[in-house]
């Protein structure tokens, strides 16, 4: 049965992934996309929803697709400049309000049964974030919701096509936004709501065999919840065919490559580690530019495979653990990257090895579902993300095996003290947040030990809590618990006489630091 998914059609909005959670997780399966990227040739496709954008339609530089060959073959939503463009497009007038329209409101409608708002309250909380409205609608279609101050909040083609909104129902402030999108998904698009993580093993299993028949694959692993998912997936599928790699660059956490190896080995998995440790420091000597570090991590990575690969006879697949996330946040549809990840593009011409990403679709918490579906031990697969670049990325300026030791140190500390903390709940600190790690920051300041005086490290501390990694809030940890490690670290790890906490949310900073 061929796999239903919604194109996501993403013009710029840094909401737009947040619409792709809220479907999958009405167990229907979509695809984010740039813009003017649409997948005509791909089976399966119901609907199409055009994302925001932090441009008006307007402008000379406004983001435009050509509809004529999606309208009335799938149901189209407009969300936000998604609506407005529809609607400027087909001879409706979009204007500058002159304020911006931004916070909650209240839905009012005409029509209660009208399909996409079915089961809407009256007064039904939204949310609105945008400079431009919609001033007078094309002729052939009607208004099916207002706010006190936007009359046209919502509407449709009279031919059942097109609808749009003004308001975001993928945001947590709109109170029945889910149920328009399943209203979308399910009772306009005819969603058979099947996704699923065991749909996708059995899905995934399946492609995987006929991508790969039997040919060898060499999967980097990094010790990470994904790229231990994406291995075990591959061997369920391909078994002795997969060798897995787990290439040690110095970078990660204290004792890690010893213990990771040890769980891979539990797993029935081929593994072989390679210490690379010294070849990653001496290419990152120097460097201090958080993108540099960032592409010699990742082409290191690359030319390890190659070697490795060149001893296995017969290997034709590089297989990694890119997730979702990755590519969104490595996406350039507005021209400007949040972040380059080590593992989306960038792949030299060079290797002569294709890729394989089983993962590429899959949201976080989606991967941590698959991997439990999969029979996979808790405490692998309730680990904190780790980034791919390891430590690197964790230490601001210049990376040195030193600096390396003292972050292992004070990482270590805070991490252990996590998994000890027990809340009043019963719950343990370390399983209430979704990542947590030490920062070396490129500061020293004066301190006092022992009534002598020192100029040592800074050390910041950050945990956040979240659900998919793109959103995030600080998480707000016991002042004692903070006052304790603080103390444990600067009285532990030579080096460091300060020790900080981040209390910035994701957007506007990012989990990591670089």
């Amino acid at each position: 049965m061929v796999q239903q998914k919604i194109i996501i059609l993403d013009f710029g909005s840094q909401t737009t992934q947040l619409i792709g959670r809220r479907l999958r997780e009405l167990h229907t399966f979509c695809e984010i996309v740039p813009y003017d990227k649409f997948p005509f040739e791909e089976e399966g496709v119901i609907g199409v929803i055009l994302s925001g954008s932090p441009y008006s339609v307007y402008a000379p530089d406004a983001f435009k697709v050509d509809l004529s060959n999606i309208r009335g073959h799938y149901p189209v939503l407009g969300i936000c400049y998604g609506a407005q463009f529809m609607a400027q497009l087909y001879g409706g007038c979009v204007e500058a309000t002159g304020s911006r329209e931004y916070g909650r409101a209240q839905l009012h409608f005409p029509d209660k049964n009208n399909v996409l708002l079915r089961g809407f309250r009256d007064g039904s909380q939204v949310w609105m974030s945008h400079g431009d409205t919609i001033t007078a609608l094309p002729h052939g279609f009607s208004v099916i919701a207002s706010t006190d101050t936007v009359k046209y909040a919502a509407y449709q083609a009279d031919d059942g096509t097109l609808w749009g909104v003004q308001f975001h129902p993928e945001a947590f402030h709109s109170e029945q936004g889910m149920l328009l999108l399943k209203n979308f998904a399910v009772d306009i698009c005819g969603s058979r709501q099947d996704w699923s993580p065991a749909s996708f093993i059995d899905s995934s299993v399946e492609t995987l065999k006929r991508q790969l028949d039997n040919d060898r694959v060499i999967l980097g692993l990094s010790g990470g919840v994904d790229s231990s998912v994406a291995a075990v997936l591959l061997n369920r599928a391909i078994g002795k065919s997969l060798t897995c790699i787990f290439v040690n660059h110095g970078l990660l956490r204290k004792g890690e490559f010893e213990s990771v190896m040890r769980d891979y080995e539990c797993l029935g998995l081929n593994v072989i580690g390679v210490d690379a440790s010294t070849r990653f420091f001496s290419a990152l000597r120097y460097v201090d530019d958080p993108e540099k570090k960032r592409k010699i991590i990742g082409s290191c990575f690359i030319d390890v495979f190659e070697e490795e690969a060149r001893k296995i006879d017969g290997v034709k697949w590089l297989a990694q653990g890119t997730i979702y996330p990755d590519c969104i946040e490595s996406m350039n549809i507005t021209g400007k990257v949040i972040k380059s990840h080590h593992n989306v593009g960038g792949l030299p011409e060079k290797m002569q090895l294709r890729l394989c990403e089983p993962l590429r679709w899959l949201f976080k918490d989606e991967v941590r579902r698959v991997g439990i579906q999969l029979g996979m031990p808790e405490h692998l697969i309730n680990r904190h993300p780790f980034p791919g670049p390891g430590l690197a990325v964790r230490i601001l300026g210049e990376v040195t095996p030193e600096k390396v030791r003292i972050l292992q140190d004070a990482d270590d500390i805070f991490i252990n003290a996590l998994r000890k903390w027990k809340c009043k709940d019963g719950h343990f600190l370390y399983d209430m947040i979704w990542q947590a790690g030490a920062i070396l920051l490129p500061v020293r300041s004066v301190g006092v030990m022992g009534d002598e005086r020192t100029y040592e490290q800074t050390v910041a501390l950050r945990a956040v809590t979240s659900t998919d990694a793109m959103s995030a809030d600080w998480a707000q940890l016991p002042y004692q618990f903070l006052a304790q490690v603080s103390n444990e670290i600067i009285n532990n790890v030579k080096g460091v006489n300060r020790v900080c906490y981040d209390i910035s949310s994701k957007p506007p900073a990012t989990i990591e630091w670089e």
